[in-house]
């Protein structure tokens, strides 16, 4: 099974967040993609539609950011760009979260190859000039 959209503007990446919302309720969602692609745009518009009330910022240097929605549920968001082993998201409990029943949404998963859960999501994103093309797969 697998979603494609062509995101063009914000509400290109709101389309995205609503199937994201629609497919998951738990888990992990690996977000692949170049640099400037749009990684942390969706997770934004993602924790905005799931009525987050924190303020959503990439956690580059904290590695995890764990938001609250209105609802009460949890929302984990990882940024494992700067992270020169796999070793350190095993110090921070990384499996822990991903098996926490909650949404974690992962930035730079090719970076944890070995650590991420065999199910899950996968939402791949690529720049054609300023569109960007995304797919949603679950593996």
């Amino acid at each position: 099974m697998s979603e494609q959209f062509e995101i063009k503007s914000a509400a290109g990446w709101s389309d995205v967040a609503k199937c994201v919302r629609e497919r998951i309720s738990s888990g992990v969602l690996a977000i692949y993609g170049p640099m400037g692609a749009g990684k942390t745009t969706f997770v934004k518009h993602y924790c905005e539609l799931v009525g987050v009330l924190d303020e959503v910022s990439s956690p580059t240097f904290s590695l995890i950011q764990e938001y609250h929605t209105d609802g009460g549920e949890s929302i984990f968001h990882f940024d494992f760009y700067r992270i020169h082993s796999e070793e350190e998201a095993y110090d921070i409990g990384t499996e822990d979260y991903f098996y926490s029943g909650s949404i974690c949404l992962v930035e730079w998963p090719e970076r944890i190859p070995s650590i991420l859960p065999g199910t899950r999501w996968e939402l791949n994103i690529q720049l054609t000039g300023e569109t960007r093309f995304a797919s949603l797969t679950k593996i």
